[in-house]
């Protein structure tokens, strides 16, 4: 858990979660379920750790490059509000 306080309200709790995270590069998108995070429990800010988002990154270049496959692919509508 963190040992510092949360940069928004002060507060020095927190809960781990798991979350789903969207990454976007230039209109190409990873998503990412499962993703371990840690959430204020008073205001509810998430906190990433470094070394995930650069696994991530890694990752979403990787399956670009086809060099990794990804588990499997989504279909996702679009909808302009214009």
């Amino acid at each position: 858990m963190r040992n510092t306080r949360c940069n928004i309200c002060g507060s020095d709790r927190y809960e781990r979660r798991k979350i789903e995270y969207l990454y976007s590069h230039k209109g190409e998108y990873l998503l990412v379920p499962d993703t371990p995070v840690e959430v204020c429990v008073n205001c509810g800010v998430v906190y990433y750790d470094a070394a995930i988002l650069k696994e991530i990154e890694r990752r979403f270049f990787a399956i670009l490059q086809n060099a990794e496959k990804p588990d499997r692919y989504i279909q996702v509508p679009q909808k302009s509000l214009a």
